[in-house]
């Protein structure tokens, strides 16, 4: 398979493989919905990983796979394409992109559905789709925009630039720089933390943020209030305030 869900210890890592540059092609995209959804469903997956492997992250899409679809065909599978990475953006858990080597096209845009992404030293982040004739079509012009801001944005999507992992940290385009060697390491460190914490509560904070940008403030403090007073119903929200009046803060166990 071009993409497996492997779980361990409650991270569950979404990991690429279709050598050699990770090409998404149609078969590839379908199978990162597949296991986004199983991730969401899977009680022992408390926080996900995505890593494309030690040298390539994903190139973007399967250009010769694409280059003979026409308009009727693209019109059908525009949709499935976003939806596959929409998947992933959605998952209600923590997720973290582990970058290694280039992030272009669809590579980066996959990386965008991350809520923190960690960079290796070698990394190189682009959105060359312009070069093609084409704009983004799995999330670039949205995601990245909200991301780094529009005007950034348009300077990667209207060059079609490759940026290094410095310059990506510096843009706000990625959380962490680390060496190669380390990027999975440093991504799985990250998840395995989070994968002992508070699952209603880390959903409750995803999905307050997510669906606060899409709208306007007041909306965005509703969605925040209905879901902090719901915790309350929680018995991780009584084991933490337990533990706090008992033990102190940041002893509580959550599993």
């Amino acid at each position: 398979m071009t993409v497996s869900l492997e779980v361990a210890e409650g991270v569950g890592t979404l990991r690429l493989d279709r050598p050699p540059m990770n090409a998404l092609d149609v078969a590839t995209q379908d199978r990162i919905k597949e296991l986004a959804e199983e991730a969401t469903r899977r009680e022992d997956v408390r926080a996900v990983v995505i890593y494309g492997g030690e040298k390539v992250f994903a190139a973007g899409a399967d250009i010769k796979e694409m280059q003979v679809m026409d308009h009727a065909a693209m019109v059908v599978r525009a949709r499935a394409l976003q939806d596959s990475f929409t998947a992933v953006a959605r998952i209600p858990k923590p997720v973290v992109a582990a970058v290694t080597g280039y992030a272009l096209g669809g590579g980066c845009e996959l990386a965008l559905c991350a809520d923190y992404r960690i960079a290796a030293d070698n990394a190189k982040f682009g959105q060359p789709e312009i070069l093609l004739g084409l704009i983004p079509g799995a999330g670039g012009t949205q995601r990245l925009s909200r991301l780094i801001g529009p005007s950034r944005a348009k300077d990667l999507i209207f060059t079609g630039r490759q940026v290094k992992a410095d310059e990506a940290l510096a843009l706000g385009l990625v959380d962490r720089v680390v060496p190669a060697a380390e990027a999975y390491e440093a991504a799985h460190a990250w998840a395995a933390r989070l994968a002992q914490g508070p699952a209603i509560a880390l959903r409750a904070a995803k999905e307050s943020i997510d669906a606060g940008l899409e709208t306007d403030l007041e909306t965005g403090l509703a969605i925040e209030r209905n879901w902090f007073a719901g915790l309350f119903a929680t018995e991780d929200r009584e084991r933490g305030m337990r533990s706090f009046v008992e033990e102190g803060p940041g002893k509580a166990k959550f599993l």
